[in-house]
């Protein structure tokens, strides 16, 4: 599913980790660079994933910080 938020093209993903599911988000701006923002955390049902990447997005486009995970990911070697 692709949103639109001030002209820019937001598509979040969710993939199951485990017993948990990863946010995950690209943008694509009206100029047309793509970014992702890579893994944005761990969460404990799909929706709340979803709704993460999609404000993490948002934030994005806004200039604004990143929100915080409710999680921490540890990081590996």
């Amino acid at each position: 599913m692709v949103f639109y938020h001030h002209g820019a093209a937001i598509q979040p993903s969710v993939t199951r980790l485990g017993n948990t599911f990863l946010a995950r988000v690209s943008i694509l701006e009206e100029d047309g660079e793509a970014t992702s923002l890579g893994n944005l955390g761990q969460f404990a049902n799909r929706d709340c994933a979803f709704e993460f990447a999609v404000r993490s997005a948002t934030a994005f486009i806004d200039g604004e910080p990143l929100p915080r995970s409710p999680f921490e990911q540890p990081r590996t070697k």
